[in-house]
């Protein structure tokens, strides 16, 4: 599926670059020449048309790279070589709590009975 999508986006990114070249041909067809083009004023579209294929180019580009397969690091593929860098879940565990047991639970305080301050005052809102 993922070849699929990857597919279709490319041929979406080449899209726009085949039709400004398209139009470059069509443009550079009709005059006949760059000179003619000059000549009758429709060198600055032709540039305009280029600069803008190039634009619609980069995003074709991205897409051709991140298709591309990547070449896998070498610690990845060797996992036999252990560098120090691995964390041991279990011995993590079994160190706080045996640092939890160490210590020793302090009770909460008793709470004392709420002195009496007379009528309450009226809040705004819910409360």
């Amino acid at each position: 599926m993922r070849s699929l999508k990857s597919s279709f986006g490319i041929v979406g990114a080449l899209l726009p670059v085949v039709y400004c070249a398209g139009l470059i041909y069509y443009f550079l067809d009709f005059s006949g020449s760059v000179q003619e083009a000059e000549a009758i004023g429709s060198l600055p579209t032709l540039l305009g048309l280029g600069v803008v294929g190039l634009l619609f180019s980069i995003p074709l580009f991205l897409k051709i790279v991140r298709m591309l397969p990547r070449p896998s690091s070498p610690k990845a593929n060797n996992e036999a070589a252990d560098d120090g860098d691995h964390v041991d879940a279990d011995a993590a565990i079994a160190r706080y709590k045996a640092q939890r047991s160490a210590q020793t639970p302090v009770p909460p305080a008793p709470k004392s009975a709420p002195k009496n301050q007379g009528p309450k005052k009226p809040t705004f809102g819910r409360r």
